[in-house]
């Protein structure tokens, strides 16, 4: 893959016993991220969310939208 240009990351764990990621896939990889060290990486701080009132179960905006163009029924009749 890497002789094709396409960087190569892998995610595992090290903190195992034994280890879930052999040596050299891990030293042979463009980028290698501990299971340990993805939340730090991919979360994000809960105080950037915006307030939600209490008991407030609306669905989000993104699944509204998604939803919205999604058929009803016969798919058929949907396509024309």
């Amino acid at each position: 893959m890497q002789r094709r240009g396409v960087r190569v990351t892998v995610v595992s764990s090290i903190a195992t016993q034994p280890p879930m990621i052999a040596d050299e896939l891990r030293r042979q990889a463009d980028a290698f991220t501990d299971l340990t060290e993805l939340p730090a990486k991919v979360s994000r701080d809960l105080s950037e969310r915006p307030p939600r009132e209490r008991g407030d179960l609306r669905t989000p905006q993104f699944a509204q939208r998604a939803t919205a163009t999604r058929p009803h029924g016969n798919v058929d009749e949907f396509n024309g």
